[in-house]
């Protein structure tokens, strides 16, 4: 009787054996299918775009196709990165395949899987010889993978919603391996390129049409959506800011007072452009230590929400301390429900000369604020060591009492850093100054915008 018994469930094990390993290739299969599936109805969604005309952006040019290197587009989520990659790809005729990691149904993916989505992808667009990977920091591992491919020859375009976790990877493990390139919404060239204004060879009607132009710009900031009309700025932007804190924020990084990271998110951006003082924001939100509201302002940093600028001082440490905060487009600061955000032009403009000058200096460029207890310039471009252009922002300068302030601090901060580039930005007027021997070039912005 032992030994039957015995006999007996070494054949139930060898069955249950065979039957887990049937049903596991079999969940193979059934994953497989669906991989398939939605990477078809995603290269469907791609193809749809063929026959669409898009806003040429400048950051096109520097998306390099043929470099052995990743080309990495990071940048706000809806900014238009995936646009611009399609359309570089798509202009240069290249034969690529394309997976979107913001695809709710990859949500389970992990670095284990990329080499099947790899197999899919082969069986689906054939032979390819550049890969667009879409908010590829959604797969955790993602760069293990990217490395691989790198290595055997991969013509690689990345994009990615978030600053740290992509430049962090980056940085370690494909150090001198990547092209990274940052996409803001849409300028203000770009905008009237979208909405046909003429920018060029200004006649009084186009003059005017311009400057029309400027005062909707300086409203709806430049997401493309919104400015391409699919919707609403108001559900627009509600919807992007609660997707944004919700999925980048809260859930990736496990936000333990989420009701109260979520009002300190909205409180600077209801007040942005301002200072950063931790303690300050500690006591107003009643969070236990200084240390936890500056790790929350430092999510908001590198989902794109907002960008920091930092005080002007030859020393670190100064630096480091009082940085202010700018949105990320100035949509966002007054585009949210119970934003109550004032019509304050001046902080939109100021806003908007910021992320101008960003976009016009870039890489190799360090952009900070200047404050001494008896004035203030809104804008040190730095080159290196280098102080390279002071750029102050007034809408309006029409009392000689205002103007007199703007320009007195430029004039101080241009002898104090030895710069003789001194830039002051309004609304409408242009003219050039010289004040006690400096030469100021004041810009009317809905010009000075389109460089």
């Amino acid at each position: 009787m032992c030994l039957i018994i015995v006999v007996f469930n070494v054949r139930i094990c060898r069955f249950t054996e065979v039957s887990l390993s049937l049903r596991h290739k079999y969940k193979i299969l059934m994953e497989t299918s669906v991989l398939l599936e939605i990477l078809r109805d995603q290269r469907e969604e791609l193809d749809s775009l063929r026959s669409q005309c898009f806003c040429k952006r400048k950051e096109e040019d520097m998306v390099k196709l043929e470099s052995k290197k990743a080309q990495v587009v990071i940048g706000v989520r809806r900014s238009g990165k995936s646009t611009l990659c399609f359309n570089v790809l798509n202009k240069a005729q290249a034969k690529f395949a394309y997976v979107n990691f913001d695809d709710e149904r990859l949500v389970r993916l992990s670095a284990d899987d990329l080499n099947d989505v790899l197999k899919c992808l082969y069986q689906i667009y054939g032979d390819f010889t550049h890969l667009f990977l879409d908010e590829a920091q959604n797969i955790e591992g993602w760069h293990l993978f990217v490395n691989r491919l790198l290595r055997h020859g991969m013509k690689l375009i990345i994009t990615g919603s978030n600053a740290k976790l992509l430049s962090s990877e980056l940085s370690t493990y494909l150090t001198g391996r990547y092209n990274e390139i940052e996409l803001f919404p849409f300028s203000f060239r770009e905008f009237c390129e979208m909405e046909k204004v003429e920018t060029t060879n200004l006649s009084t009607k186009t003059d005017a049409l311009l400057r029309r132009a400027f005062d909707k710009y300086m409203e709806t900031g430049g997401f493309p959506e919104i400015i391409s009309g699919e919707e609403t700025a108001e559900e627009y932007i509600d919807t992007l800011v609660s997707n944004i804190l919700e999925r980048d924020i809260v859930q990736r990084f496990k936000v333990r007072y989420k009701d109260a990271f979520k009002s300190l998110s909205h409180h600077l951006m209801n007040n942005a452009p301002c200072e950063v003082i931790y303690t300050a924001l500690q006591k107003t939100f009643n969070f236990k230590n200084d240390k936890t509201v500056e790790n929350y302002v430092g999510y908001l940093y590198q989902a794109y929400l907002l960008k920091q600028l930092r005080k002007y001082s030859t020393k670190s440490s100064e630096r480091i301390r009082n940085a202010k905060c700018y949105p990320i487009d100035v949509s966002l600061m007054n585009a949210r429900k119970d934003a109550f955000a004032k019509d304050n032009f001046g902080w939109r403009l100021e806003s908007l000369v910021y992320l101008a000058i960003c976009r016009k200096y870039g890489v190799g460029y360090d952009v900070y604020y200047h404050k001494t207890e008896s004035y203030e310039v809104d804008f040190v471009v730095c080159h290196r060591a280098t102080v390279v252009e002071l750029v102050q922002v007034s809408y309006d300068i029409s009392s000689e009492k205002t103007l007199n302030r703007e320009t007195s601090a430029l004039v101080k901060a241009g002898t104090s850093l030895k710069c003789d580039k001194l830039t002051l930005v309004t609304a409408f007027e242009e003219r050039e100054l010289e004040v006690q021997g400096q030469v100021i070039d004041v810009c009317a912005a809905y010009k000075w915008l389109l460089i």
